[in-house]
This record gives C-alpha cells, structure tokens and sequence, in this order.
C-alpha cells in the first residue's frame, strides 16, 4: 500500500518555523522551554578547534544510555541520516534516525527541554532484509510543499538496495512491514534528498546517491527522480552526465571549474540493469558518490546542488577516480530540472598543498544558506602527515570559497575512559540543522558511529527489537550530540 502523501495526524501536531534572524528565539514559544546540555551519561568526545571556541557540544545519547520513558531502547550500531519535528500539540520533538549497522529506522522522542525520554524502532532488520539504513532525509510541507515524510537508502549487506520511504508516525508495531520508492531505481544508495519546493513550482526533484565502490571505473552515479509535485512514484528517472569535451572520468575535472552538464533519462531499475544503462549512457562515475543536499535559501539557492565524494584507494582508478575525496556543485536548470546544468569540483583532497588537502574520506554533507558543514569517515590513508587526524568536520563558505575546521573527534580521551580504541576511527554523520524545530538559531544536531566501542561485560549495543540476531550484531555504539552557535 502507498503511504499517503499528507498525514493528517502530524500535520495538526507539527510546525516547522522560519529561522531568518535573530529575532526568530523570542518569537517562538518552544524555544523558551528547551534547554540545551549535556543528558548523556557517555562523555563529550568532539572537541572545537580555535576558529570556533564558541561553539557549544553536547552529548545527549549514547548506545549506553537509558530513557525514562523506555528503559529497555538500545541506541544502535552506526547512527547515521536524521530528520527532526517539532510536534506542537505535545510540545515536544520526533527525531527520526537511521541506525546503519542494524538495518533499522529509530523513533525517539525529546521532551520540550530538548532532552530524550523515548526510543523505539518503525524499521527493523526484518524489514530492510539486513539491508544497511545509510543516511536520510525529512521531507516536510514547510520545505516540499508535502509530507512529513522520511527517505532513507538502502546501501549494503542486503537485498533491498533502493529508496525507503516511512512515515513519522508509523506504530512501531509496524516496524517489520518496509516500503520502498520503485520508481527510483536501485542503487547502493546511500541517501535520497528532495530539494526544496521553491526550485520548480510543480515539481518535486530528488537526488539519489550511488555509493558503488568499483576497484577499476569510478561508479558512483548521481541520480534524479522527477515527479509532479508530491509524486513519489510515478515519475521519471535520470543520470547526471558531464557533457564538457575531454571529461571521462571525475578527476579529468579540475577544483574551481565548471563544466557542461545534462541529466539523461534512465529505464532501467534493478541494480545491474540499472548501472549497466547508466554507463552506456555516458552518466558520470565518481568513487563512491556519498552524501547530497541542497542549497537553502531563494528558489536559486535551491537548485544548487552539493554531493560529497568519499574516495578510493585501489590502483585501478589512479587518474580516473579521486582517492581522498571531493565535494562538487551542481546547478540546475532554471526552468526545467532535466535541462542543460553545470557542475563544478569546489575542493579536491587530492589537490596537493590546495584547500582540501588533508581531507580524509569526506562522507557526509550538511549546506545551509552560506556553508556546507562536511563530516569525514576516514578510510584508512594516513600516508602523510596531513591526514593522520582523526574524523573532522569542516565548514566550507559558500560565497567566497574558504574552508576552515570546526572539530575533530577526541579518540584519546574517549580510549582513556574505555569508550572505543585510538585505532579503530569514527565516523561523523548525519548533521541536521534543527534550527527551524527548536527556534534557535545555529543550533544543530550530529552523529558519530564510534567503531570499536562494545560493551565492556561482552553484550551488544543492539536493540532485539531492531536486529534479528543480536548476538552477532555490530555490537559497537553510536552518539547524538547538539551543536549551538555555527553559523547558518
């Protein structure tokens, strides 16, 4: 059965609220209640560089914490992709987050004072078919013009590679019944995003990114789903192709250029089928297409497009794929999203002593109206003294193109107190900005998957609820962090 498009109940109990200036926190009444501050019994483990000695962190979960409301809610293995209501009826928040490595979808509730009471889960592993829940994405009446409704991809270990959809109010009863978008392809997709609704007046567009690690050609394709507006279902499907002379491969694109672009229509939707038109097509492949979002902002703003691309190191793609990783612009066309579009590398880790060198795997990407807050999940290359850094998140400046460091994960502390190891390295993921939900300005919401942090008596940080077996689950933790005081 079709989920339906509007939901009734939400729509009566969530507000979304506009975050345009200062004024924005006296004005709105849920933002007098919250009080942001550490809830989680784990410690703080990101700690700021000098350029943002301001910004505050807060942890307020972790995989070793117990909610008063349900006290048996395990926060799972490798939190990723989040989307946030505020739920005005109750005077209290939805947080919707993928946990990747259980296959599954949790539902936690945040009291008015922005303090989470409630976990539980509205996908399971038996719905995903151990399908991996990467990252995601909300989609909301405020943004799209429709919803509220959550997206997620389904990228590794199972069979159901493809889009998810799930409504935020689905029973947790109903965790083991999975719905998923056919129109839109598979891939081993590791999110999908629709863009704003200002972009095109009635359509809705959405992108989704294939995180194909092939060893030799440089796979990962951008995806675009094109439907009227609110249509998740019976719209067309297409690939991104670079239409500049002499460009084959990602690395042929030079950081600062923009070159030609069009969007070519796809037929095809299983997985190899799919991959193999794409290719014949001419869709470009990038090594391991990542994380996606838009610009927000004016209907301009909103048909840019920013993908994240992690890299690879295999000897097959030198000089075709970038090996430690790039973030690219694509702009849309005006009037038609399949129309001509450009795209431009805007920071190549690759790019010896340039402004990206020290990038290490850039995985996930968050863009406001004026930054793009790009998270890292390292993957192994400590080559050179540039990258032998922990997991960091930068802050990259829309309008004159300058990146700086916010913060890195603090591994060495949390190994002296027994959370995780120096040597196994995290993850940063899933950023949100919550702004508009809490009614303070700045204020956001990450993830890290803290890989080789188990519990300490040999048990699992897994939810029997969520996995099948949770005996030979990930087992390892995750933690949800607030950040205040970034620039939107």
């Amino acid at each position: 059965m079709k989920i339906k498009l509007l939901t009734a109940s939400l729509l009566a109990t969530a507000i979304f609220i506009s975050c345009n200036d200062d004024d924005n926190q006296a004005s709105n009444p849920q933002a007098d209640s919250i009080d942001f501050k550490a809830h989680s019994v784990t410690g703080n483990y990101l700690k700021t560089t000098s350029d943002f000695s301001s910004v505050k962190v807060y942890p307020i979960l972790s995989s070793e914490d117990q909610l008063t409301e349900s006290p048996n809610f395990v926060y799972g293995s490798m939190a990723d992709g989040m989307g946030l209501i505020y739920n005005r009826t109750d005077d209290n928040f939805t947080l919707i987050n993928n946990i990747e490595a259980d296959y599954s979808i949790a539902r936690i509730t945040l009291d008015n004072t922005f303090k989470p009471v409630k976990g539980e889960y509205i996908l399971s592993e038996s719905a995903t078919a151990s399908t991996a829940q990467c990252s995601g994405s909300l989609i909301t009446p405020e943004e799209h013009g429709f919803g509220p409704l959550y997206l997620s991809g389904g990228e590794w270990g199972g069979s159901s590679k493809g889009v998810f959809v799930t409504e935020p109010t689905k029973p947790s009863s109903a965790r083991t019944t999975p719905e998923l978008l056919t129109a839109m392809g598979q891939w081993s997709t590791e999110n999908a995003v629709a863009i704003g609704k200002d972009a095109y007046q009635d359509k809705t567009v959405v992108f989704i990114g294939d995180d194909h690690s092939d060893n030799n050609i440089p796979s990962g394709q951008l995806g675009m789903y094109v439907g009227d507006r609110g249509d998740l279902y019976s719209g067309k499907l297409y690939g991104l192709k670079v239409t500049a002379s002499g460009i084959n491969y990602e690395m042929d694109m030079q950081e600062g250029q923009t070159y030609t672009a069009e969007f070519v229509e796809l037929n095809q939707r299983n997985i190899d089928l799919l991959d193999a038109e794409a290719k014949q097509k001419g869709v470009m492949g990038f090594s391991r297409l990542e994380d996606i979002d838009w610009r927000r902002g004016n209907a301009a703003n909103q048909r840019e497009v920013y993908i994240a691309v992690t890299g690879r190191d295999k000897p097959g793609l030198i000089g075709k794929g970038t090996r430690y990783g790039r973030v690219y612009k694509v702009v849309l066309n005006e009037n038609d999203p399949t129309g001509p579009a450009t795209i431009t590398c805007v920071l190549d880790g690759d790019k010896v002593n340039g402004k990206a060198w020290g990038f290490h795997s850039p995985d996930n990407i968050l863009v406001t109206e004026n930054y793009a807050y790009i998270q890292e999940d390292p993957n192994g290359y400590f080559d050179d003294p540039a990258r032998q850094h922990y997991a960091r998140m930068y802050q990259y400046d829309l309008n004159n193109g300058t990146i700086k460091t916010v913060l890195e994960c603090d591994q060495v502390a949390a190994a002296a107190a027994g959370v995780g190891t120096e040597n196994r390295i995290w993850e940063i993921t899933g950023m949100i900005d919550i702004s508009m939900q809490t009614g303070i300005p700045g204020s956001f919401l990450v993830a890290t998957q803290n890989h080789g942090w188990e519990p300490a008596d040999g048990s699992a940080f897994s939810d029997p609820t969520a996995v099948i077996d949770v005996a030979n689950s990930r087992k390892e933790g995750s933690m949800l962090y607030v950040i205040t005081g970034l620039e939107q």
